[in-house]
């Protein structure tokens, strides 16, 4: 089963859309780092672990390497850089929707999947219907979750055929 790290940005899409528990579902495991679990996710989250997220601790070298890369990519967030440095440490995909690490995710060479690739994920794998999509999308555009809403209509007209 293939590994996936996220950051808090993926978690609040999909648990404002209420289908947060349907990512856990895929064959995949998604991991957080400690510390973003710690500062982000336990307090208005704290049912993520039993749906199946891993909590990894991040090696000391890959702790320095989020601090370079916060020299370097000032508009990410601390936490942000801590869950790259992770998908660096795991050699594995990056999950988010944040603009700014999603930009240093590239110039670090790291891949970097968000909330449309999950959803596309849920849809193909039969977890949600199209239908079910389109009012998640609804809800996360009515709360204001930023998402470019050209490709999410683009994605759903592809669904829909």
């Amino acid at each position: 089963m293939k590994l996936l790290v996220s950051d808090a940005n993926i978690f609040i899409d999909m648990a404002v859309a209420g289908i947060i528990r349907l990512m856990f579902q895929l064959q995949a495991e998604i991991a957080v780092p400690d510390i973003l679990y710690e500062e982000e996710l336990r307090h208005h989250h704290p049912d993520l672990p039993g749906y199946g997220l891993r909590i990894l601790h991040i090696q000391e070298a890959y702790m320095q390497e989020a601090y370079r890369m916060g020299g370097e990519y000032h508009a990410a967030g601390h936490n942000d850089l801590l869950a790259l440095s992770l998908a660096k440490q795991e050699s594995c995909p990056l999950l988010s929707g944040d603009a700014a690490l999603r930009k240093a995710a590239v110039c670090e060479n790291i891949e970097v999947k968000g909330t449309l690739w999950l959803m596309a994920e849920l849809l193909d794998n039969g977890l949600i219907t199209v239908e079910w999509a389109e009012e998640a999308y609804a809800v996360m555009k009515r709360e204001g979750r930023r998402l470019p809403w050209g490709e999410v209509k683009k994605q759903l007209l592809k669904y829909k055929n």
